[in-house]
């Protein structure tokens, strides 16, 4: 008793300064020393319980090292037991294990287990109660899941990631799941326009960029369903009903890469646990008579062709195919013949290339539409950074998730040597919009018009002929291959759907503030 007496102010006076009342007070073993162990509704501390001086000190008293967890960083609570081999329920009750996670690194997220032991029963069953009310007190973690598993993705790990670094997690955090293995292109779509959704707090695929796309496509295309919305014409969607989760199973992975900061399916997988909601912007692309796509950013010209060869090369390896499809088209670099229209949303984005013809475009009214016409290597009209390996500053570094525009990067013809310099710069620190033939543009609509050339070489005109008879000039959606032959109008969204995850520009990249034992 007198030892309790000792320690109580060392917890008692932080709380009284917080304005905190403690829910529960016991002593625990942990990490083979007992411990004095306090509980609010916001932290759970400790400190070592150490023995009297000999000459009666206390100075000894108050170097005992307090540690503290915030309650808002554990996920998840378990009763400890000793079970025999084979033996399933019961056991010898030890404690309770409690799971945090933990911002290990720049980033990267890891979940740890702090263990409280102490072999009373109505001790450990009174603190597990509260300790579960406080976590059913978040609001935004979820607790039943639709799954969507890309087994082709990249090296066909998606169904490895999912059962052996997803599925415990969710288990442990005791979420319900729901797991469809997708068998064919598509698949994820057409599950989604039927699914009852108001049944699940969230979405979530496990695979590349392409099985995102149509899963993001899925949850926006339904939620326009349920609303009434006619969606060959959509000029104001409604939002998605529930948040997406995006675990990173695929080669590229950009909108992963640019949520979470870094390539890591725990990582991904506990933002998921954790419910952190992020509002992201989205993108509509249509034609004058349908939508085509609900997207996050799109690439028409050198990125659409690379990914269309590399569409016919399936049979090669993913890496492989990629690097062929890019090297075949940069050695037959063409650009495009076409019409750009765009409203301007603002002045141009910084580090543009601001000559004359640029500041004259961005005078006149409000809502006045400008346009280009002229040869065109690539055009990117991006919602979102598009953050990548390749691309650590991201494919359009001066958007972000949710500011209601669209980056327009625009590189017209130039030489191969001159545009090979300019990808470079994407793996560089260095401004790859710094050359006078690439300009950028923030906007918040876009029209391209492909122009069908005159006077071409009999190989070059009869690709692009044969591309307008079948409708199919090429366009990369978010990783997705889409053909079309008339005018594509694209429109941003602000704020459109519930992605989980952390906007990168907040993210902090700091320690732990406790051991895990």
């Amino acid at each position: 008793e007198e030892r309790r007496r000792r320690v109580a102010p060392l917890a008692a006076a932080p709380l009284a300064e917080a304005g905190e009342e403690p829910l529960l007070r016991g002593i625990f073993e942990i990490s083979r020393r007992s411990c004095d162990v306090v509980l609010s509704a916001r932290r759970l501390r400790w400190s070592p319980i150490l023995p009297e001086s000999p000459a009666g000190d206390s100075s000894m008293v108050l170097q005992a090292q307090e540690e503290i967890i915030e309650m808002k960083d554990v996920f998840s609570v378990k009763l400890k037991r000793r079970r025999f081999a084979g033996q399933k329920n019961g056991g010898t009750l030890l404690g309770i294990t409690i799971f945090k996670c933990l911002n290990k690194e720049e980033n990267k997220l890891t979940d740890c287990a702090i263990h409280l032991n102490n072999l009373s029963e109505d001790h450990c069953h009174l603190w597990f109660r509260h300790l579960k009310e406080i976590l059913n007190g978040f609001q935004n973690r979820p607790k039943s899941l639709k799954v969507f598993v890309n087994p082709s993705s990249h090296k066909r790990e998606a169904t490895h990631v999912y059962y052996e670094q997803v599925a415990p997690l969710f288990k442990l955090a005791d979420i319900k799941t729901d797991v469809t293995v997708t068998e064919y292109e598509g698949h994820a779509l057409s599950v989604l326009k039927e699914c009852e959704l108001q049944a699940f707090d969230g979405v979530v695929c496990v695979g590349g960029d392409g099985s995102v796309s149509e899963v993001a496509h899925g949850l926006l295309l339904k939620a326009q369903i349920d609303a009434g919305k006619d969606t060959d014409y959509i000029p104001k969607p409604v939002r998605a009903l529930v948040p997406l989760g995006v675990i990173p199973a695929g080669t590229t992975n950009i909108l992963a890469h640019t949520l979470h900061g870094i390539k890591h399916a725990v990582t991904a997988t506990l933002h998921i646990v954790m419910g952190h909601i992020q509002p992201v912007d989205v993108c509509t692309f249509s034609t004058p008579s349908k939508l085509l796509r609900f997207g996050f950013s799109a690439m028409f010209g050198f990125g659409a062709r690379t990914l269309a060869l590399a569409e016919k090369h399936r049979w090669m390896p993913s890496n492989q195919r990629k690097d062929f499809a890019f090297i075949k088209t940069l050695t037959d670099l063409k650009p495009e013949e076409c019409e750009l229209s765009f409203l301007p949303l603002q002045i141009p984005q910084e580090g543009s290339h601001d000559n004359d013809r640029i500041t004259l475009l961005y005078l006149g009214g409000k809502d006045q539409w400008h346009k280009i016409q002229g040869h065109f290597l690539n055009v990117s009209i991006m919602a979102i950074p598009c953050l990548c390996s390749m691309a650590p500053r991201g494919l359009a570094p001066n958007t972000r998730l949710n500011n209601g525009s669209m980056a327009l990067i625009v590189v017209q013809n130039t030489s191969r040597t001159e545009f090979i310099k300019h990808l470079k710069r994407y793996a560089s620190v260095k401004n790859q919009f710094n050359f006078p033939f690439v300009e950028t543009y923030t906007v918040q609509e876009v029209k391209v018009q492909p122009r069908l050339k005159m006077g071409l070489d009999a190989k070059e005109n009869t690709y692009l002929n044969a591309a307008a008879a079948e409708g199919n000039y090429p366009w990369n959606i978010d990783g997705d291959l889409m053909k079309e032959a008339s005018e594509v109008h694209v429109r941003v969204h602000p704020q459109l759907i519930n992605l989980y995850g952390v906007n990168t520009d907040d993210l902090a990249s700091s320690q732990a503030t406790c051991s895990c034992i």
